[in-house]
C-alpha cells in the first residue's frame, strides 16, 4: 500500500479535476480529432495574452528553455510544460529511490501515485508563478491586485494543460499532451527561423530578414551588397545556411538511430514452428533522459537568476560579496523581444547552459567541454533511473515476454534464465541512448540548428513515435484481433 508521502496528497487529490477514462473504445478518426482539438486549444492560449503583465520592464527568466517547454512568454501558457514535467521528476526519482514506496500493481496505489503528481504540478504551478512575481517576471510595482489576476490566470491555465495531457493519456488521443506541446513549440520555432521576414537585430546584424531561406533569396537584391552565399554562416545569432543544413542532418540522424534495434529470438512455448522477435531499439528509453534532464536544468537556471541575478535580495544584501555569490552565476541583462533576458556569463549556471553556435564554443571550449560532460553525464544517469522506475528493467520485460507464452529457443523457460539473457543487452542500451542524445543535442546547438538542439531532438523522436503510434492504431481498428499484439488494450 502507498506511504504516507502519498497518503498526505490523498485529500488534495480527491477534489482535483479529472479526466475519465473512456467508457468505449474510441475509434482512430475520434482520436485523430480529440489530439487536433487539444492541439488548437493548446495554441490558442499560447496566443492570449496574460492580463495586467508588463513585458517591457519585466525579466524572462527560461528564455533559454521555452521552446523545449512549450512555453510562450507572457501568455497563458508562459510556464508551459514545466511544472508537469518537474512534478514527473520528483515522483519518479522519489519512487526510484525507494523513498516512496508504491505497488504499481496496485490499482489504488496507481491511482493514487497519478493523483500525487497531478495534485504536485499545481503546488509547482502556484510556487513557480509567486516566485516569478517576486522576481519581476511580469513587471515591476505591479499592485497586490494586478498580482492576484497574474496568479489566477496561470493557475487556472496550468489545471487546463494538466486536464489536456491528461486527456489524451486516458485513451482519448494520440501519444500524450506534454510531447505535442514540445513538437509544435518546436516546429513552429523552426518554421519561423527559416521563413520569418522581420529584420534580423544585433550588434552584429547584416540587415537581412532573420530567416535562414527568406535572407538567402534576399541579398540577391544589389542594394544589400552581400553575397547569397554568404549567408550560410551568419553572425549575431541568425539562422542561415548552416543552421538548415545541420537541423536536417540531426533529423536525419536520429531517425536512423531510431530505426536501429536489437532483436531477441522467440518463439511460443506451446506452438512449435511459430517464431517471432522481441526488439529493443537503440535508443531504448526514446527521449525521456532528456526531458527529465532539462527540467532539471529549467529549475536550477530559475533559481540561480532568482538568487544570484542582478539586483537580487541576495546581492543587495551583502554587496561585499559578490565573488562567492559569482560562483552560482553572473548574469548580465540583454533586450529580448518581450523585455529583458539574464544571459550567464560566469559561474555553475554558465556551464550549465549549452554554448550556441560555432563562435561560442571557439570563444570558449573549456565551457563546451564542461557543459558536454555533465549533460552527457545526468543524461546516461537519467537513463538508468527511467530504467529501473517505468517497468524497462531486465526483470520486468522477462516477465512480460514469459506472460505472453513466448521463450527464448535453446534456453530453459525460466524468468531467471530470461533475465540473465536481457542483462546482456538492456544495460548497455540504456548508456548508449544516454550518450547518443547527449551528443546529438549538444551538435545541434554548437552548429546553430534552426531550433535548440534538445527541442530538436526531442522533436524528430516524438514525429517518429506519433508515426508508429498513428500506424499501430490504423491497424488496429482494420484488424481489432491486433490490438492486444500491439499492446494497445
Amino acid at each position: 500500500m502507498a506511504g504516507r508521502f502519498l497518503r498526505f496528497f490523498s485529500p488534495f487529490v480527491r477534489i482535483m479535476p479529472e479526466i475519465k477514462q473512456p467508457d468505449r473504445e474510441v475509434s482512430f478518426k475520434e482520436k485523430l480529432l480529440y489530439t487536433a482539438i487539444v492541439l488548437i486549444v493548446y495554441i490558442v492560449m499560447s496566443n492570449i495574452r496574460l492580463w495586467g503583465v508588463e513585458t517591457k520592464t519585466s525579466t524572462d527568466y527560461f528564455y533559454w528553455l521555452r521552446v523545449i517547454l512549450a512555453a510562450s512568454r507572457g501568455t497563458l501558457t508562459d510556464l508551459g510544460i514545466g511544472p508537469i514535467v518537474t512534478a514527473g521528476l520528483v515522483m519518479q526519482l522519489l519512487m526510484g529511490a525507494k523513498i516512496i514506496d508504491v505497488n504499481m500493481s496496485d490499482p489504488y496505489d496507481r491511482a493514487l501515485f497519478t493523483g500525487a503528481q497531478k495534485v504536485l504540478s499545481i503546488f509547482l504551478t502556484i510556487f513557480q508563478a509567486v516566485a516569478y512575481l517576486i522576481g519581476n517576471a511580469y513587471g515591476q510595482n505591479l499592485d497586490l491586485g494586478t498580482q492576484v489576476a497574474i496568479l489566477l490566470q496561470l493557475l487556472s491555465a496550468g489545471v487546463l494543460i494538466i486536464l489536456l495531457d491528461e486527456m489524451l493519456q486516458k485513451g482519448w488521443g494520440l501519444g500524450s499532451g506534454v510531447s505535442l506541446f514540445i513538437a509544435a513549440g518546436v516546429c513552429q520555432d523552426i518554421f519561423v527561423n527559416a521563413f520569418s521576414w522581420f529584420p534580423s537585430t544585433g550588434a552584429d546584424s547584416d540587415g537581412l530578414p532573420q530567416g535562414a531561406v527568406i535572407a538567402f533569396f534576399t541579398a540577391f537584391d544589389p542594394k544589400y551588397e552581400i553575397n547569397p552565399w554568404a549567408t550560410f554562416t551568419r553572425q549575431g545569432g541568425a539562422h542561415g545556411g548552416l543552421s538548415i543544413l545541420t537541423t536536417i542532418i540531426i533529423f536525419c540522424a536520429v531517425i536512423y538511430f531510431e530505426s536501429m534495434k536489437v532483436e531477441i529470438p522467440l518463439t511460443y512455448a506451446g506452438y512449435r514452428g511459430f517464431k517471432g522477435k522481441y526488439p529493443m531499439k537503440l535508443l531504448y528509453v526514446s527521449n525521456i533522459p532528456v526531458i527529465l534532464a532539462q527540467a532539471l536544468y529549467a529549475n536550477v537556471l530559475f533559481f540561480g537568476q532568482l538568487i544570484a541575478g542582478p539586483g537580487t535580495w541576495l546581492r543587495k544584501t551583502f554587496p561585499n560579496q559578490d565573488f562567492l555569490i559569482d560562483l552560482i552565476g553572473r548574469f548580465v541583462n540583454t533586450p529580448s523581444g518581450a523585455g529583458n533576458q539574464q544571459t550567464p556569463v560566469y559561474g555553475l549556471i554558465y556551464f550549465l547552459t549549452p554554448p550556441q553556435g560555432l563562435e561560442a564554443i571557439i570563444a570558449d571550449p573549456v565551457r563546451a567541454v564542461v557543459y558536454l560532460g555533465i549533460f552527457m553525464f545526468m543524461c546516461v544517469g537519467f537513463s538508468r533511473i527511467w530504467v529501473e522506475v517505468s517497468g524497462l528493467g531486465p526483470r520486468e520485460i522477462a516477465g512480460q515476454i514469459l506472460n505472453s507464452g513466448m521463450q527464448v529457443p535453446g534456453f530453459r523457460r525460466s524468468d531467471k534464465v530470461l533475465e540473465r539473457i536481457l542483462k546482456r543487452y538492456i544495460p548497455t542500451l540504456t548508456i548508449l541512448c544516454g550518450l547518443i542524445v547527449g551528443i546529438l543535442s549538444f551538435s545541434a546547438d554548437a552548429l546553430g540548428a534552426l531550433s535548440s538542439g534538445t527541442g530538436l531532438l526531442l522533436t524528430v523522436g516524438i514525429v517518429v513515435n506519433y508515426a508508429e503510434t498513428i500506424s499501430q492504431e490504423a491497424a488496429a481498428e482494420q484488424y481489432p484481433a491486433m490490438r492486444g499484439f500491439l499492446g494497445l488494450d
